[in-house]
Parts: C-alpha cells; structure tokens; sequence
C-alpha cells in the first residue's frame, strides 16, 4: 500500500492536471464558436460552386483540349493523398480518424497497383511516415496560422496544381473532418483534381432553366474556375478542420476533468483509509503499552 505522503502527492498532482484540463475545455469552448460559425458560412459558398462548376461541365466536351483540371493526365497510376490535420494533438480522435480513413483509401490503391504519394497540411499527419515510409513528398507547416484564411488555402492550392501541371500525380484525394458537432466529427474524403464535377441539380418548382449565353465560352471560364475551385474546397476542408479540432479537443478535455475528478475521489477514499489504518494502530501500540505498565 502507498504510504501517505505518496498518496498526497498524488492528489495534488491529479488536481493540477485537472485544472489544466478544464482550462484547456473553456479555451477550446471559446474558440469552438467562431469556428463553428465560419465552417457553417463556407459550405453554402463551396458547394454552389461545385454547382456552377457542373452546369459549366455539361456544356463542354471533355476532350484533350480542354482544361488539365478538368480533363486529367489521362492516367490513374500516380495517387496524391492530401491530409489535413492538426498541428496539436489532446484532441481526442480528431487526428486519428481522418489518418485511418487516409490510410484504408492507401491501403486500397496500392492493392490494385497503384503508387501512392502523401501530402500533409499539419503535422500530425506525420505518422504515415512511419507506416508508408519515404511516401511523403510536402508537408505544410501550419503553426503560423492563427485563423484560417483564404490565402492559406490559396497558397496550398497553387502548390498543388503546379506538382500536378509537372506530372507529380495524376489523381488528388482530400481528406479532412467535416463538422457535426462537439461530438461528432465525420472524416471525408474528396478527389479536387482532377476536379470531380457532381450532377447538376435539376430545377424545381415551375420555372424552366433560362437559356444563358457565357461571355467568353464555357471552356475559357472553366480554365478560370478550376483552380480557384481547388483553393475553394480546399478552404472549406481548413475551415471543417479547424470547428471539428475544437469541438473534439473540447469533448476529450471535458471527460478528462471529469476522470481527474474520479480518480482524485477514488485516491481520497484510499488516501482517509491508509490514514485511519495508521492511527488505529497507533491507538492499538499506545493501548498495548499501557496494559503491559
């Protein structure tokens, strides 16, 4: 049994961790809000650009004129896995939930013979280091980065499309956490290039579709939307991540204050029994001693 002083030692230990913990719970409280709010206002932006994008597909032919974006490398051999992580950790399984999904999709190429190459937005995504060695090619350093911008995403997004221009990979999958909620984060996968144009959505109500005329064509606008598309969604994945960090790193600080506080109840309990042990048999020695005067 642990003596005493070690005992109190102990508690006093468990009470600072869970004083830094529920510290940690009301940052990350603090900072979900915001990014809540700005995960919620980028969707509606990302997703009726995928929209416009569609519409602007149907009219144009694929075809070896049309944009690299659009179009592809005409191969499917080279795989680029983008993961967007946190650079911290103490977020519960934020992290290593979208690094198993990234890594099941690279387990799944390299069985069909595919070659697969990772490139990192946070450094916690470096353990595919370790389990895919040598696969890493660029690892983008976030620790700079205060709130997400556009120009985050931008930055990222030209990297990107110039390693694809050079021939670097022929297909780019995204993988990211897409917010729910504090206890709910949904790890995604998205391919941004070549861009994976979705089904136009079909008109409602009564109104036909209005004949539109582009000025200049179809084609000169895509080569004008497509890389911006890729910063766009790219964007949208940064701001999920940032929601869905806080929101997780809120939920495990939380239930690690509330296991602090268990585990200093449990050791208090042990804590009052070793010491009542300790003056019963103190009171049992004085007693002894009496009785043998």
């Amino acid at each position: 049994m642990a003596s005493l002083k070690a005992l109190k030692v102990r508690i006093s230990s468990v009470k600072s961790t869970q004083k830094i913990t529920k510290a940690m719970k009301m940052v990350a409280a603090a900072k979900l809000r915001r990014a809540q709010m700005a995960a919620e206002q980028g969707r509606p932006y990302a997703e009726r650009l995928n929209d416009v994008m569609a519409r602007l597909a149907a009219k144009v032919v694929v075809g070896p004129e049309s944009p690299r974006l659009l179009a592809g490398s005409g191969k499917d051999q080279l795989h680029l896995i983008v993961v967007a992580t946190s650079e911290r950790g103490l977020a519960g399984a934020f992290n290593t939930n979208i690094v198993r999904a990234a890594r099941r999709r690279a387990d799944s190429l390299i069985a069909q013979g595919k070659t697969v190459r990772f490139y990192l937005i946070g450094k916690k995504g470096l353990v595919l280091n370790r389990l895919f060695p040598g696969t890493i090619v660029h690892q983008v350093d976030q620790t700079h980065i205060k709130n997400v911008a556009f120009s985050d995403a931008l930055e990222v997004a030209r990297d990107l499309t110039q390693r694809f221009q050079n021939g670097e990979f022929d297909v780019a999958h995204l993988f990211y956490a897409r917010f729910q909620s504090a206890l709910v984060q949904e790890p995604t996968e998205q391919q941004i290039i070549p861009v994976s144009i979705p089904a136009a959505k079909p008109e409602t109500g009564n109104v036909a579709a209005a004949a539109v005329e582009y000025e200049p064509d179809e084609e000169a606008i895509l080569a004008e939307l497509l890389p911006r598309n890729v910063a766009v969604q790219l964007f949208r994945a940064m701001l999920e991540n940032a929601a869905s960090e806080q929101g997780s790193r809120m939920t495990a600080m939380d239930n690690a204050t509330r296991n602090a506080g268990d585990m200093i109840n449990k050791l208090t309990i042990v804590y009052n029994r070793t010491r009542q042990a300790a003056i019963t048999t103190e009171l049992i020695e004085i007693i002894a001693g009496a009785e043998a005067l």
